[in-house]
């Protein structure tokens, strides 16, 4: 049924300023804006709608994950934007000093850490390959 549709995500915020503030300057998303909320434009070509309510909760599960070829470099570029790393007890192995859930050297799955926006929504870095040399 929907196999040649077009399809995109979206997610709320309780602040559409405060959004598009860091989606904009400290994660450095291309973001258009309407009445309607934000257009987040992603790297290859996705483009993911953000939209104010007022009654916004955050979720509790990760709701963006960003691939990318080296996380700990992502990590400090996010910290120097002023970005904090969240840290997790009940993960299945333990975050290190950066926040990454090392899944790369244990051979179980990508190394990952998660960060949240302005509206306590859950998003991720991870690192799929270890980094070319």
């Amino acid at each position: 049924m929907f196999t040649d549709t077009t399809a995109f995500s979206g997610f709320s915020v309780d602040d559409q300023a405060k959004a598009k503030e860091f989606y904009d300057k400290k994660l450095g998303l291309k973001v258009d804006e309407d009445q309607m909320g934000l257009t987040l434009h992603l790297g290859n070509g996705a483009e993911i709608f953000v939209y104010p309510k007022e009654d916004h909760k955050p979720a509790t599960f990760t709701i963006l994950n960003f691939i990318v070829p080296n996380i700990d470099e992502t990590i400090d570029k996010l910290k120097a934007a002023g970005v904090n790393m969240e840290k997790y007890d009940n993960l299945p192995a333990p975050q290190d000093e950066k926040g990454v859930l090392r899944g790369l050297a244990a051979g179980q799955g990508p190394d990952i850490a998660w960060f949240t926006d302005p509206a306590g929504n859950v998003l991720a870095v991870l690192q799929n390959e270890k980094p070319k040399q």
